[in-house]
């Protein structure tokens, strides 16, 4: 008998795709993976775009019905296993900032990233989405400057996507590398469930590498 609640994952290694997989891991959640070659650019084909106009991974299949955008994602996920322990539950008074950070992510953290990456100069402050740069970076340290997770001792889903997301932008140099950014990323990455994927995507990540050089 078909489990109803599994997810099929539209996925590709060491993308936004490994922090919805992450989740899943931690929330025990049944799922599939429906795995692309980014690197061939089978997201671009007819095949996958058929499913998500933009291209884009993550997007998941679940009773029917696609989810994109990885913010919604995670919202989802978390809400439909909470027995997994990462969503506030509606009546509960941590769901408001649960909601105001993990949508800060989408709605100031990577339009800011982007324009800082692409070194193009933001909107002026009163049109940009994520007022400044350094505004918008400075309210998440200080948010998580109290510690140890973004809602104080609870861990949510909101970590999950926080603590990946950090771990490859100070990789890459796009967030300094503070201590409060660090000690909050290892938190995530140093779980079982960051390990195990981030092993597994290293082995698939490889794999596809190798069919497109031949």
């Amino acid at each position: 008998m078909t489990d109803p609640n599994r997810i099929t994952l539209y996925y590709s290694p060491q993308s936004r795709a490994t922090g919805a997989r992450i989740l899943l891991e931690e929330l025990g959640a049944p799922y599939d993976l429906q795995i692309l070659n980014m690197k061939a650019g089978e997201q671009r084909g007819p095949a996958y775009l058929a499913i998500n106009p933009l291209g884009k991974v993550p997007a998941i299949h679940h009773r029917g019905e696609l989810v994109t955008e990885q913010v919604a994602i995670f919202i989802y996920l978390a809400d439909l296993f909470p027995q997994g322990g990462l969503t506030p539950a509606l009546n509960d008074p941590l769901r408001g900032p649960y909601l105001r950070w993990i949508a800060y992510y989408g709605s100031s953290f990577e339009p800011a990233l982007i324009d800082k990456f692409m070194q193009r100069e933001p909107a002026p402050i009163t049109q940009s989405p994520y007022a400044d740069y350094d505004t918008m970076l400075g309210a998440l340290e200080a948010q998580l400057a109290r510690g140890p997770y973004l809602l104080g001792e609870r861990m949510t889903a909101a970590d999950i996507l926080w603590g990946v997301a950090f771990s490859w932008t100070m990789m890459f140099g796009i967030v300094p590398k503070k201590d409060v950014f660090v000690r909050y990323a290892e938190r995530i990455t140093s779980r079982p469930a960051f390990q195990r994927i981030s092993a597994a995507d290293a082995e698939m990540a490889a794999q596809h590498a190798a069919v497109v050089g031949g």
